[in-house]
């Protein structure tokens, strides 16, 4: 009985405003969670989402957390690949279970998959990749027997690079004997998984309350090895200045999110220690070149200029105070071929030359922006700055998942945007920056950018087995989008993370994915 009753009282307790010092064995975590569309694996593609369901459930294979260019086996035993007919024969874990304590078996790998592409939510262009479209993905998918499955893919893409595919989130397996009873009206499971976990991870969801809290249990029975802590409790806390308080106080043992402001002034208080973490995060301003309302969202000239009334500088130094810098392709530091350097800097004057060369005058437009740092802080910034090269930006702030929303209906003009890579590939990227298969599901899709010579580029790119060649092949793409794209990069992220310091073994890595709470203890 006590075990049904304690995520009640702990939810109770953490909607009061006055917070109990955190119990031995839980560790709780300040952040927000306002941006969360779904807790199903197939769907999750928001910052909060893609890091809680990695605790969730695990992959075939996923990227290793001290070095994630290296892909290593989890639910899979080991992989033979065939480059010329494009299959992967995997073998599976032995005596694999769920939390649910079903055991893990090729027939899970299928529905899986086939599920993730079927239902077509916002992440599913990364399986896409592999030329998995809803018509023909049972036709890749092979059971030998109940622990071996053969995957094959139609797109020309090598063994090394599907891997990093399975390696995302969306190719985590889910229980399929645990969903099937909850399949709704051929949703597979959809509306359940939102708020419920079937997967194998070191952690199994409790309850989700949402923009409340998420409570995970141990799962004892994970592959991976039982995790250290019992529970963890992510608590909805929209105001970085409350987080600031609670972890300072101690009624939280660890922070995320906090403003460069909250974060300064914890970094000498006793009791706290403060987390410099690389990044692959990015933000980024764009234009939706598809919004008939707004014909200057397409032309190349304001895009031009739009580039030369961004603060650089002002926004990563003085306003974000050192937890970004400048970064100005789609390419992260830290990904193999990145493009470093920064031909753009804040210039009104010459923005306005641009502008009236074009014949562009009384330039206005909307800004969808998530009411929380550093967007709302990048997008003060922005209204100003570009309205001294004579353009009015009106900010439209709203919950993170309101933005999603808006986005994916193509009904905004222009945004302020985050993007982090699905694996540790370059392709991750370039495959949503740079390529527009029509259905409007990559970042370039989602803004009506038509580029067909750069959708060749990007197949020839991942297509290409020698390292050196493909790499040049996405220095010259990172150029190609500087010199002419509806996008406008800002700034690479430093993830900065505060922890009480009695608590030992977080690990978090480039990808957003890479959070790792399973050998963490206090």
């Amino acid at each position: 009985m006590k075990a049904k009753v304690l995520p009640l009282l702990v939810l109770a307790a953490l909607s009061s405003a006055t917070f109990a010092a955190t119990p031995p064995g839980t560790l709780v975590i300040a952040q927000s969670l306002d941006d969360i569309v779904s807790l199903d694996p197939a769907e999750a593609n928001e910052l909060s989402s893609i890091q809680t369901v990695p605790s969730l459930y695990q992959r075939l294979v996923q990227a290793d957390r001290d070095n994630p260019a290296k892909v290593i086996p989890v639910l899979a035993e080991s992989w033979q690949d065939d480059a010329a007919a494009k299959t992967l024969k995997i073998k599976l874990r032995p005596q694999a279970t769920f939390s649910s304590g079903n055991p893990l078996t090729a027939d899970d790998v299928i529905f899986s998959y086939t599920r993730a592409v079927k239902m077509n939510k916002s992440p599913a262009f990364i399986l896409n990749v592999l030329g998995w479209q809803p018509d023909n993905v049972e036709q890749q998918l092979k059971k030998i027997d109940d622990h071996t499955v053969q995957l094959s893919w139609t797109a020309d893409v090598s063994p090394s690079v599907a891997l990093n595919i399975l390696s995302t989130p969306i190719a985590s397996i889910v229980d399929s004997k645990a969903v099937q009873p909850h399949v709704k009206d051929a949703d597979f499971g959809n509306a359940w998984l939102k708020m419920h976990s079937a997967g194998s991870g070191a952690f199994k969801m409790r309850v989700y309350q949402p923009h409340q809290a998420i409570v995970l249990d141990a799962n004892p029975t994970s592959p991976g090895g039982k995790p250290l802590l019992n529970n963890i409790i992510i608590k909805n806390v929209p105001d970085p200045s409350a987080r600031r308080l609670l972890i300072q106080q101690g009624d939280a043992d660890v922070a995320r999110e906090l403003g460069p402001d909250q974060t300064a002034a914890l970094k000498d208080r006793p009791g706290v220690k403060v987390l410099e973490i690389p990044s692959a995060e990015q933000n980024y301003l764009v234009f939706n070149t598809a919004n008939s309302a707004n014909p200057l969202l397409k032309n190349p000239a304001f895009w031009q200029a739009a580039r030369y009334l961004v603060d650089y500088q002002g926004i990563t130094k003085d306003l974000l105070k050192g937890q970004y810098f400048v970064h100005q392709s789609f390419l992260p530091v830290g990904l193999p071929g990145a493009l470093q350097e920064t031909p753009f800097s804040f210039d009104p004057a010459k923005a306005k030359a641009i502008l009236e060369k074009a014949g562009i005058t009384h330039a206005r437009l909307t800004l969808d922006v998530e009411n929380k740092p550093p967007f709302i802080t990048i997008a003060q910034s922005l209204q100003a700055s570009f309205a001294q090269g004579g353009v009015q930006l009106d900010l439209l702030p709203a919950a993170g998942s309101q933005v999603y929303a808006r986005v994916r209906a193509k009904q905004h003009q222009a945004a302020i945007r985050l993007w982090i890579p699905d694996y540790f590939d370059a392709h991750s990227n370039a495959s949503a920056f740079a390529y527009n298969d029509g259905k409007g599901s990559t970042v370039a899709g989602l803004n009506g950018w038509q580029i067909p010579e750069l959708n060749k580029q990007t197949l020839a790119a991942v297509a290409e087995a020698d390292p050196t060649k493909r790499s040049a092949m996405y220095t010259a793409m990172q150029q190609e989008l500087q010199r002419s794209s509806p996008y406008v990069f800002i700034d690479q992220a430093k993830t900065q993370v505060v922890l009480r310091d009695n608590v030992k073994g977080y690990q978090q890595g480039l990808n957003a994915d890479m959070v790792y709470y399973d050998r963490v203890s206090k």
